[in-house]
């Protein structure tokens, strides 16, 4: 005998198809931010090899490709509000490798002072991340990083690696300095370059361009002085639209 229609089993069939749907596209969401965070750590691998090899252009040249990815990262789990245990620890993970191991390697490990200097960096990295250890892509997202963020440091580093051609006085000097804003309590507005005003967004695509259109030299400077600003004008620049949105939720 055939089977009674009842609208209530139609209308659990499109709902259940509905919600398979929404499962398929955040399963897909976070497939491709885990594709990201292994991207970022396969890059930062390879920076190590280069900066082994004697080759700190192209060590550098893959850092500064990850500072970026990390951006487009944080952008993707933040706007579809994602989080898993599993891709938060490999984004970590890739976090360490890349913005602390490779950044820290670019200071070379050719005499001890350069060595306890990496160490202390990596350290450093560790501090940074471990101080920041909670789910950073839950919908409770604090608006504020507490310490310099890793990427920005070792932006910074890679940078001036490039400008100077690996002057070991000038990056050691900078390194501390890095060190010292990771491990420094003071307070960093989230950037959003990519869910925030047009001029960030054309900050970002600049970079994007300049990096793989543009001489080393030119492309070093921009992402320098991008990382500088965010470090000593954080509120002024940065994190101005973040206030304002906090000013309208206050309201």
């Amino acid at each position: 005998e055939p089977l009674a229609w009842t609208p209530g089993q139609s209308t659990s069939f499109f709902l259940t198809n509905d919600q398979s749907h929404a499962q398929m596209n955040e399963f897909s969401c976070k497939d491709v931010a885990n594709a990201l965070s292994l991207a970022n750590m396969i890059l930062g691998l390879f920076s190590i090899i280069c900066s082994f090899c004697k080759r700190s252009h192209c060590a550098c040249w893959m850092l500064l490709i990850s500072f970026l990815i990390d951006m487009a990262i944080g952008a993707i789990t933040r706007h579809l509000t994602i989080c898993s245990k599993s891709g938060v620890e490999l984004n970590d993970f890739a976090v360490f490798t890349t913005f602390g191991l490779a950044s820290a390697l670019l200071l070379g490990v050719n005499g001890p002072l350069n060595g306890f200097l990496a160490i202390i960096y990596i350290l450093a990295t560790s501090f940074r991340l471990c101080s920041y250890s909670t789910c950073k892509w839950n919908s409770n997202i604090p608006f504020m990083y507490k310490g310099l963020p890793c990427p920005y440091a070792s932006c910074v580093l890679a940078s001036t690696s490039l400008l100077t051609k690996g002057n070991p006085l000038i990056l050691s000097c900078m390194a501390s300095l890095m060190v010292l804003f990771m491990i420094d309590q003071s307070y960093y507005p989230h950037d959003g370059i990519l869910e925030s005003e047009t001029w960030k967004k054309i900050v970002y695509l600049g970079g994007v361009i300049m990096l793989f259109l543009f001489p080393f030299s030119i492309t070093a400077f921009y992402c320098l002085m991008w990382s500088l600003s965010y470090i000593f004008f954080p509120d002024a620049l940065w994190g101005k639209a973040m206030c304002l949105k906090l000013q309208q939720e206050g309201n």
